[in-house]
């Protein structure tokens, strides 16, 4: 099969295009999903550069959560596709079945659990025709009127955003400012906080207030403006409830202090610095939470699974390549000039 191979960590070089690559072969309990569709993320890029760091030295060379890697590795986290083979005792009905995966591996079998590996990080994913999975993560989708392309834009990126909304508690009636509203995560933010009744003011660069606008922010704020925080609060009618950041850095230190008494940060990338300087005071004095959001449960992603059912959600695809142009969908991921999210189809 053709597949997208990482060989190590570093530049685009260690990432090769083969046509040799064998057809891998569920183990009991896997099921072989041919791949249909597959989202590009920020994690794909970060996997490759080695860009995650550990607990001990932030520039450290490592894979996500800090956890070396082996290689070669087969990226992609987010599939969309069809099974098409079956490991022993998987139902022989779920041949056939349209399936978006669930890349997130648990510590253990309860709804609840944390995510401690992706699939496409520790374990093979869908940058390439086939891949096996866990029978358990391979979500039927048969009766979504979603494409295979938006179906592809939803395990990280929407479960990101699923498992920051749920662990923030956001409300219907209250205010919440998203960071990078118009990237892959903060889209879906905007998307689902609206859906839930919340408003939302998006955070964004110039030229994509349009797109965010029709995803559901109520008040849109450019990065340009020449004090931010007061151009949010004025959009905003005073502090907010809540934040979800999935930037970090400068805008991470200089949103804070906009939320009001008890309110709370949730926290899910680092695309602008992942070392802050910030004042405790900032959080303690006012009984603010801070909280950090990593993927999301298994409830989160049936929950997701479940709007997708429905055509509750509606993402939005920026560009489409074929796999063989993964270096360029990689190039143009990283220029972020775009809105919403770049599909692979192999």
């Amino acid at each position: 099969m053709t597949a997208a191979v990482l060989t190590g960590h570093g530049g685009p070089e260690v990432l090769e295009v083969r046509d040799d690559v064998a057809v891998p072969e569920p183990a009991p309990g896997q099921v072989l999903v041919q791949v249909a569709a597959a989202g590009v993320n920020n994690t794909d890029i970060w996997t490759r550069e080695g860009a995650y760091g550990n607990a001990v030295d932030p520039i450290a060379v490592a894979g996500w959560r800090g956890v070396p890697l082996t290689f070669p590795r087969i990226q992609g986290g987010d599939i969309a596709g069809c099974i098409v083979e079956i490991g022993q005792g998987v139902d022989a009905g779920r041949v056939g079945q349209r399936v978006v995966v669930d890349p997130a591996l648990y510590d253990r079998g309860d709804d609840h659990a944390n995510p401690v590996e992706l699939v496409g990080s520790e374990r093979d994913g869908g940058f390439a025709d086939f891949v096996v999975v866990d029978a358990a993560q391979a979500h039927a989708v048969d009766d979504s009127p979603l494409s295979d392309e938006q179906l592809a834009c939803l395990p990280i990126a929407y479960g990101t955003a699923m498992g920051m909304l749920e662990r923030a508690a956001l409300a219907s009636d209250e205010r919440v400012l998203v960071t990078g509203a118009s990237g892959g995560v903060g889209l879906a933010l905007v998307e689902l906080a609206a859906a839930r009744g919340a408003t939302v003011i998006a955070l964004t660069s110039e030229g994509k207030e349009q797109a965010v606008h029709e995803a559901g922010a109520a008040q849109v704020v450019l990065r340009s403006e020449p004090d931010v925080t007061a151009a949010i609060r004025q959009a905003a009618g005073g502090p907010v409830d809540a934040i979800a950041d999935v930037v970090g850095g400068e805008v991470f230190s200089r949103t804070f202090a906009l939320l009001r008494e008890g309110g709370r940060l949730v926290i899910a990338g680092a695309v602008a610095g992942a070392v802050v300087t910030f004042d405790l005071r900032v959080l303690y004095l006012h009984q603010r939470r801070l909280i950090g959001s990593s993927m999301h449960t298994r409830a989160h992603f049936r929950h997701l699974v479940d709007l997708a059912q429905r055509g509750a959600v509606s993402p939005h695809i920026a560009d489409r390549y074929p796999l063989t142009a993964i270096h360029q969908a990689q190039r143009d991921f990283a220029n972020k000039r775009y809105v919403g999210k770049l599909v692979l189809r192999p």
